[in-house]
């Protein structure tokens, strides 16, 4: 489980394609403390640690083409920047929302907007059962946990502050991009429970 409190900026150093899988190269300075078989969230993305290079400050993660479907990892090349974050310690502080990792669409970002002090992104989204957010509610955006408003059923907005904008890939992302979406777990056992 994890919070979408990013811990760091990873870089992507290497790609390398398998059959339908995809083995990514992740430069980090947490990389060299990261075990085999740990979880890490990669842009939201859960993926476990198949090999680590401590000396090189680098691990190695895996996406099988489902997860290549419905992320936006299809699209990751060297020298790309990915938000990651350690699942959540028992003794850890709850500083953002639960986050299970597992992506449930991509979204695509309509807007950034410099407000003098502040960032605000509009994004959109295929509208659906379980795909609910509401005002002031919890949202995650490339493992990156927001609160979202004016919330329709296929878009929504967040606001950024100068701090989660320079310590994560907001900072780079722009009109037209692709992100990975996470909605509120609560919301989407409401929506079950009631047949929605």
């Amino acid at each position: 489980m994890f919070t979408g409190i990013v811990e760091t900026l990873g870089t992507i150093t290497a790609v390398k394609t398998e059959g339908s899988n995809r083995h990514f190269t992740v430069a980090s300075p947490f990389a060299p403390e990261l075990q085999i078989d740990q979880s890490v969230a990669h842009d939201g993305v859960c993926l476990t640690v198949v090999a680590v290079d401590a000396a090189a400050g680098t691990h190695v993660v895996t996406a099988i083409d489902e997860t290549l479907q419905k992320t936006n990892l299809g699209s990751w090349v060297a020298g790309r920047q990915v938000n990651l974050e350690r699942c959540l310690a028992a003794n850890g502080r709850f500083d953002g929302h639960i986050v299970q990792g597992h992506v449930d669409l991509t979204a695509v970002c309509e807007s950034v907007t410099d407000q003098n002090g502040s960032w605000l992104y509009r994004f959109r989204h295929e509208p659906g059962p379980s795909r609910v957010t509401v005002e002031k509610g919890s949202i995650c955006i490339n493992g990156t946990s927001l609160t979202c408003f004016d919330s329709t059923d296929d878009s929504f907005a967040v606001a950024i502050i100068p701090y989660t904008y320079e310590h994560t890939t907001f900072q780079h992302l722009r009109p037209g991009d692709l992100v990975n979406l996470e909605f509120d777990i609560v919301g989407k056992y409401v929506a079950k429970l009631l047949g929605k």
